[in-house]
């Protein structure tokens, strides 16, 4: 209770500290990714209810596209510009937080931070830069009319990487056009996020835990990759749309994928058989795990209404507008606890699948050049995947480059 009081004082003194604009006179330019025909309307009604609720103030919604968003913003940002709030893929806050441009909102949200999931890629030297809003993992899809046509149980689920493998290959050589395995491409931001659940199932790690080394040059890794090898061999090598094209056409036997392959299947394929379940760990050594990322929003740290843009932010992440959001948008991830535990939103098929991933997921490790370190670790992937180096050649290599970036 003390501590919730002091969060609350703090927040009325960082209110105050703003100022007190007139509200009839405010207007919050927020800047956002979610373009959907089938979801931007429920953006709308979530910010026409807040502005409902705050007469005068209006919220001017700007959309943004992945392909260029974040060039957008870090111009934007260094022009001394840019809207009052943001909304950030999770690994572009330390970048945007480190050099100065969000606004630090640690004590204003220490009556919630418990309610919510994944804080850590909002943390920059222990203050908190963002809010955590939708998140996302990845399981893995089976098509189960292969699994049987393989002579295994529709409802096989492979409980180590062992297990996978001999399952993909046999699948695979049920015939010249079946795959046993959907493996990712040389495609930009999504090739690394298939590779780190084995690198981290496998012990492995990228960087060292204060950020200054890499640690991409030691077995736990090259094992991790020798392995990813091997089960892309089993498969189809092509970019993410094409293999759930082929998922969906059930020439794929396992396709690791997001929520939206749900929404897909809802639209194109509803009668097709298939389960979701969570990526197999290693003989039980480490746990399952899988790649998480997300959607935060943020708040610069030029907005001349940050009190009201906090505000807005909290309004859009509640438990409420978060179940809302999700459910609409057949999102499996949100990041309110209370969302994500709701009987409704768990009622979703395939839904407690990914929570339950979730549990073990993890993010890439916070750190202000990280979009740096992730093109060098796709590019260790992608030479290793196209045989230009061995496992083992191109992560030393990845190492070396990222050790210099680090020293920068």
């Amino acid at each position: 209770m003390k501590r919730y009081l002091i969060s609350v004082l703090f927040l009325s003194l960082f209110l105050l500290s703003c100022g007190s604009p007139d509200t009839n006179q405010v207007t919050i330019r927020y800047w956002q990714f979610w373009t959907d025909a089938a979801i931007k309307p429920v953006i709308e009604e979530i910010v026409g209810d807040f502005e409902r609720s705050h007469p005068g103030v209006k919220v001017e919604l700007a959309d943004l596209t992945w392909a260029d968003g974040h060039d957008k913003i870090a111009i934007a940002f260094s022009a001394g510009s840019g809207p009052d709030i943001v909304e950030l893929g999770s690994d572009w806050i330390a970048e945007f937080s480190s050099s100065g441009h969000l606004a630090d909102i640690t004590e204003a949200v220490l009556d919630v931070h418990n309610d919510y999931l994944m804080w850590d890629p909002a943390v920059f030297n222990e203050k908190i830069y963002a809010f955590p809003w939708i998140l996302g993992t990845r399981v893995l899809y089976a098509n189960t009319d292969l699994l049987t046509k393989a002579g295994m149980d529709a409802d096989y689920e492979p409980l180590n990487w062992d297990d996978f493998l001999v399952a993909s290959r046999m699948i695979n050589a049920l015939d010249d056009n079946i795959f046993g395995f959907g493996s990712n491409s040389a495609e930009r931001h999504r090739l690394y996020k298939k590779f780190l659940p084995f690198l981290w199932a496998n012990g492995g790690r990228i960087l060292s835990d204060d950020g200054r080394n890499c640690l991409l040059d030691l077995p736990e890794a090259s094992g991790a990759l020798g392995f990813y090898l091997e089960l892309c061999k089993t498969g189809l090598t092509d970019t993410q749309r094409r293999l759930e094209d082929a998922f969906l056409e059930g020439r794929i036997g396992f396709v690791i994928s997001g929520d939206w392959l749900l929404k897909r299947m809802a639209r194109e394929r509803p009668e097709m058989a298939f389960s979701t379940m969570i990526i197999p760990g290693v003989d039980g050594m480490y746990s399952s795990t899988s790649f998480a990322g997300g959607e935060y929003l943020a708040i610069n740290a030029k907005s001349e209404h940050p009190q009201i843009a906090l505000e807005l932010i909290r309004h859009i992440c509640s438990a409420k507008n978060q179940l809302r959001f999700c459910l609409q948008n057949r999102t499996a991830n949100p990041a309110s606890k209370k969302a994500a535990a709701d009987a409704t939103f768990m009622a979703q098929p395939h839904f407690e699948t990914f929570v339950e991933q979730m549990k073990t997921a993890k993010m890439p490790p916070v750190h202000p050049r990280w979009v740096y370190i992730e093109d060098r670790l796709e590019k260790a992937i992608e030479a290793a995947l196209y045989e230009t180096m061995s496992p083992r050649q191109a992560l030393d290599d990845a190492a070396a480059k990222i050790e210099e970036l680090l020293k920068e």
